[in-house]
């Protein structure tokens, strides 16, 4: 198993130490800490951060909702491992039905993302419209 340092992951993916730890103090990443205190990263905190700036980049999320995203894909895992470890088929169902219920919330959760991007992609459009009136108007090339 890889271990990296902080200035290793903050390396990988693009950022500064300084909000990896900030990351580490919202409670979005939660890496080992070596006897010395040292923080230690595992290619999992390093897969999970690059998901968690995925979605700050591409969706938006403000932190609260990275937050949330975060604590989702938390739930989710409990609910995949639990499935596995589960003989009843009746509490398996009832798990399955849960992990359903929460990727709904998350995809939610990004349909609203969505739909504001898409809301101001269409006044921008709108705008830009205007701004070509203006120079048929007044013979702007």
């Amino acid at each position: 198993m890889t271990i990296y340092k902080i200035e290793d992951v903050a390396n990988l993916c693009g950022l500064t130490k300084r909000t990896v730890r900030y990351y580490e103090e919202i409670g979005l990443l939660a890496p080992e800490r070596s006897e010395g205190g040292f923080r230690l990263y595992t290619e999992s905190d390093v897969e999970k951060l690059k998901k968690i700036i995925n979605a700050r980049d591409a969706l938006g999320f403000s932190l609260q909702e990275l937050q949330e995203y975060v604590s989702i894909g938390e739930e989710l895992s409990v609910l995949r491992d639990g499935i596995r470890i589960v003989e009843d088929i009746e509490r398996k169902r009832s798990m399955i039905g849960d992990m359903e219920k929460t990727v709904e919330k998350q995809l939610k959760m990004m349909d609203q993302k969505i739909a504001k991007i898409v809301k101001i992609r269409s006044e921008f459009i709108e705008l830009k419209d205007k701004i070509q009136e203006a120079k048929i108007r007044y013979e702007i090339e």
